[in-house]
């Protein structure tokens, strides 16, 4: 007589097959997790670049009279110090989907105004060459001011921060 063995699934074989898809679903998770890093550090920066770029928009917009050097702010000894810090929040709405990813990053904008030099001209205009011949030297005359923005933003127990410059004319 022989019996015919009936065989199932065994114990080990479950085992095995539970720890084989338990690795696989802590890689599969790692890998979210570093996505969604990558994720929220590129929407950071991107909304940082906007930022920068709306800012120096906003004071070009202004104009170059607004920004003598008579008006801009000034430590003891004369130097011309950075604009007051401006605060901007800006938020994202998720992709719709089962993980959403809503994000708001403030961020903190400096702005340093400065002479630009390339932007500077001799006494070759009759007007300058009008005052440089009334005064005892060469006058010059600096026609745009450099915008130097900073905006950072905080991540990750770090602080990120770009720097864009631009011309007001």
């Amino acid at each position: 007589m022989i019996f015919k063995s009936k065989r199932g699934i065994g114990i080990l074989e479950v085992m095995v097959a539970a720890l084989v898809l338990g690795i696989l679903y802590a890689a599969v998770s790692n890998l979210q997790k570093g996505n969604r890093d990558a994720l929220l550090r590129i929407r950071g920066r991107d909304g940082a670049t906007e930022v920068a770029q709306n800012v120096i928009d906003s004071l070009g917009a202004l104009g170059l009279a607004r920004f003598s050097d008579e008006v801009l702010p000034k430590d003891a000894e004369g130097n011309i110090t950075p604009l007051d810090t401006i605060k901007v929040t800006k938020t994202w709405l998720g992709q719709p989907g089962i993980v959403q990813n809503n994000m708001s990053v403030t961020y903190n904008v400096v702005v340093m105004v400065s002479p630009d030099n390339e932007y500077e001209s001799g006494a070759t205009s009759q007007l300058l060459q009008a005052e440089a011949s009334s005064s005892s030297g060469v006058s010059t005359h600096i026609y745009a001011k450099r915008l130097d923005v900073t905006v950072s933003w905080p991540f990750k127990n770090s602080t990120q921060s770009i720097s864009v410059s631009g011309v007001i004319r």
